[in-house]
């Protein structure tokens, strides 16, 4: 899991309050333990979790194994899946493993 301070832990409970009730841009990473491109993408989650926080970029992680229902309410059929959320509604995602300065221009162009 991440080791940053600045990233939720999501659930199937938690989704709703954590995502769901918040009006701001929230980055979810959708991920399993056993998936090798997940631990390629997870330091650049954590990297823009600590350098976006005072830019109200808010960032969480879903085990999918472990929260199928919100996993399969949001169509998450290949892992990694990066979604952007804002007031509860997917504005954006990005599927696989790209670079960081992918990740970081769809964070710009959306905060």
């Amino acid at each position: 899991m991440a080791d940053s301070t600045n990233i939720m832990t999501i659930t199937d409970g938690t989704f709703e309050d954590e995502v769901a009730g918040n009006d701001g841009l929230t980055m979810v990473d959708f991920w399993a333990v056993w998936c090798g491109p997940c631990r390629v993408v997870a330091p650049v989650v954590e990297e823009l979790a600590d350098a976006y926080v005072d830019k109200g970029l808010r960032v969480g992680k879903v085990d999918v194994d472990e929260n199928p229902n919100i996993s399969a309410k949001y169509g998450i059929r290949s892992i990694p899946t990066v979604v952007f959320f804002r007031g509860g509604e997917e504005v954006d995602r990005i599927v696989g493993a790209m670079p960081k300065p992918v990740f970081e221009e769809k964070v710009q162009s959306l905060l």
